[in-house]
């Protein structure tokens, strides 16, 4: 990894020259500035800026970088439930925030490390960021302590820490949920294949499937991305040649998808099809039939990165990562499947039982 002293010997400077680039002082010229810095890019090479300090005083900036605030979808508030979290744990003990929110799938010319920089950031929490997006790699080769959420790295730093939801544990109660009442031919409506939450989920699927003796067909497996339209065209595809008896869709927002596909098919959630869904959204409670689902706590998971990364900055003993527990939350969109059977058998029974009335007394 380049040093200051890499930059100064190839820009022609002293390194104090180079310091007080960095830190804006007003007797380095323009040119000099930019060609430091230009060179500092070139080199990969981002000051310690946690070391350093105004005025003696302790670095009191925590940053946060977040995409997928400004979703299209008004139903998706998790992005701000996680803001309102962060800014509460932020608080609570007289540090400031610095956000910088972005679209990841757009990003293409910011560094989060120069945004850092910039402000004299001491801490650095990560939210819905792309681990293929070239300036998540230049921010985790800083010096900067590091809190991602829902987010996972094989990067041996001890200035890179993580607030996670149980998926795992959630995904395995979700299916056994399902499995419990029956169900077999089950589709999941996973969301994207690489990201770190969609892994863990399927690994906990699969485990609940393992400990029945079942297997999960590849055909069985939609990705939909998190995206509630791309659920609701693959799902309305799939029930073109084939009938399950549920779905478990690793988002809410895929299982309003899903379920508008069932009803538009002619068939009844959950009489016909049961679905299932993951992070109890507002909406949720309110969707006909009301959706099972598990609930993340989004705000919890917001204010522990908080905590976590002023641990981190104040240089306190402690773990590192953090997971947040979840809750089944049962309500009316899934329901046993021999119980379903059984109910049908008792319709058709009543059915019976009037049609033979009437054409004995009519």
């Amino acid at each position: 990894m380049a040093t200051i002293k890499d930059v100064a010997k190839k820009a022609g400077v002293s390194i104090s020259v180079v310091s007080r680039a960095f830190n804006n002082y007003p007797d380095i010229n323009a040119k000099t500035r930019e060609k430091i810095f230009e060179i500092a890019k070139e080199l990969n090479y981002t000051p310690n800026i946690v070391a350093k300090s105004l005025s003696s005083k302790r670095q009191k900036t925590i940053g946060l970088i977040a995409s997928g605030i400004f979703t299209e979808n008004t139903k998706d508030t998790i992005s701000f439930e996680i803001l309102k979290g962060v800014y509460t744990g932020v608080q609570e003990n007289d540090y400031e925030l610095s956000i910088f929110l972005i679209d990841s799938f757009k990003q293409e010319q910011k560094s989060y490390a120069q945004f850092c920089r910039d402000r004299k950031i001491g801490g650095i929490i990560v939210q819905g960021i792309r681990t293929d997006d070239p300036y998540f790699h230049e921010l985790m080769d800083t010096n900067i302590p590091c809190v991602m959420i829902d987010l996972a790295t094989e990067l041996d730093n001890q200035l890179i820490g993580s607030v996670t939801s149980d998926n795992f544990g959630a995904s395995r109660e979700l299916a056994s949920y399902l499995l419990e009442k029956n169900h077999r031919d089950i589709v999941v409506m996973a969301g994207t294949k690489e990201t770190y939450v969609n892994a863990e989920r399927f690994k906990g699927t699969k485990s609940a499937f393992d400990s029945y003796g079942l297997e999960l067909a590849d055909e069985d497996v939609l990705y939909a991305e998190f995206s509630e339209h791309k659920a609701y065209l693959l799902a309305k595809k799939y029930l073109q040649v084939k009938r399950p008896t549920a779905f478990i869709c690793y988002s809410d927002l895929m299982a309003y998808g899903v379920m508008k596909a069932v009803k538009e098919k002619g068939l009844r959630v959950p009489d016909d099809i049961s679905v299932v869904g993951f992070d109890d959204l507002m909406v949720s409670d309110f969707t006909q039939p009301r959706l099972t689902t598990i609930r993340q706590d989004f705000f919890e998971m917001g204010k522990q990165s908080a905590l976590l990364v002023q641990q981190m900055m104040e240089k306190k003993e402690g773990t590192k990562q953090k997971v947040v527990n979840c809750e089944l939350m049962e309500r009316d969109s899934a329901t046993g499947w021999k119980e379903h059977i059984k109910e049908e058998e008792k319709s058709n029974e009543q059915t019976e039982h009037t049609n033979d009335y009437l054409t004995r007394y009519r």
